[in-house]
């Protein structure tokens, strides 16, 4: 599975805010020495992310006209936030790993949020066309991937995520929004077995699997831990790969700089074990 980066994704950060450039620059200094290739994105068009995202929306994000705390309006965010919703585009049609930020998973069609201004994820899904399953398993619930397609018959959007945390929603399914809310630190062995339980839910007709990774759910993430241990994603990885579907990945959130890389690797060796389909 190729990796999607650009270093551009490092220019920006705020001192002290959790969602910083350290967290993928270690990632990709790990993946780098284990051989993993490549790939550098071009920003996605206004009208690709107009594709989920409302004219107001683009234009609060292109202006920095919003205020949000987890939120900074950066200099150039629009620039950042594009070119990492086309490492998400670039990934479905390549089969990888996009490993960009700002993360995208709690930004809906008219809202931003959570250190998310697009959602990544789901602007490549919506381009695709093809009747998709999403996996979320970041530690936080994907209020903004379920905003944006709660009710499209293309696509079912399956949720892990601690309950009683940020944002406050996904406390059950709705219609094609199947969420399971876990205690805190519940450990691997609970977590997998909803996992298993969220997969045979969600059915199996699907042309493809859109996951988006988070890794707070690491035993230690001060953010979303729900008691993981690193490898742990590799076990998740295999559960997701024995569906075998072409796969993409877009990275969410995790909090834990020096795990990045081991959790990647661990998920991404996991799928492609059990069969996934990657890489083209």
């Amino acid at each position: 599975m190729d990796i999607i980066f650009s270093e551009r994704c490092l220019e920006y950060h705020q001192v002290g805010h959790p969602e910083g450039p350290a967290r993928l620059r270690i990632a990709q200094h790990y993946l780098s020495r284990l051989g993993y290739r490549f790939l550098e994105p071009e920003p996605a068009s206004r009208d690709e992310i107009l594709s989920v995202h409302t004219e107001e929306l683009v234009r609060r994000v292109e202006t920095g006209d919003f205020y949000d705390p987890d939120c900074p309006a950066y200099d150039g965010i629009d620039y950042y936030a594009r070119l990492s919703a086309g490492g998400a585009i670039l990934a479905q049609r390549r089969l990888g790993f996009s490993l960009m930020r700002p993360p995208g998973h709690h930004a809906g069609p008219a809202f931003l949020g959570g250190f998310c201004y697009y959602n990544n994820i789901a602007i490549a899904v919506k381009l695709s066309g093809l009747k998709t399953l999403i996996v979320d398993i970041d530690g936080h619930h994907g209020n903004g991937t379920q905003a944006i397609f709660f009710g499209d018959e293309k696509v079912t959007y399956v949720s892990l995520h601690r309950m009683y945390n940020y944002p406050g929603t996904g406390h059950q399914s709705q219609g094609n929004c199947l969420n399971f809310p876990l205690p805190p630190r519940c450990g691997g062995q609970l977590y997998l077995e909803t996992l298993e339980k969220a997969l045979e839910a969600a059915g199996k007709d699907y042309e493809q699997l859109a996951i988006s990774v988070g890794f707070d759910t690491y035993k230690d993430d001060p953010l979303a831990s729900l008691g993981l241990e690193v490898e742990a994603f590799y076990d998740i990885g295999y559960m997701l790969g024995e569906l075998s579907l072409p796969t993409f990945c877009v990275l969410e959130g995790g909090y834990v700089p020096e795990i990045m890389g081991p959790a990647t690797e661990a998920l991404i060796t996991g799928l492609e074990e059990a069969g996934a389909i990657t890489g083209r």
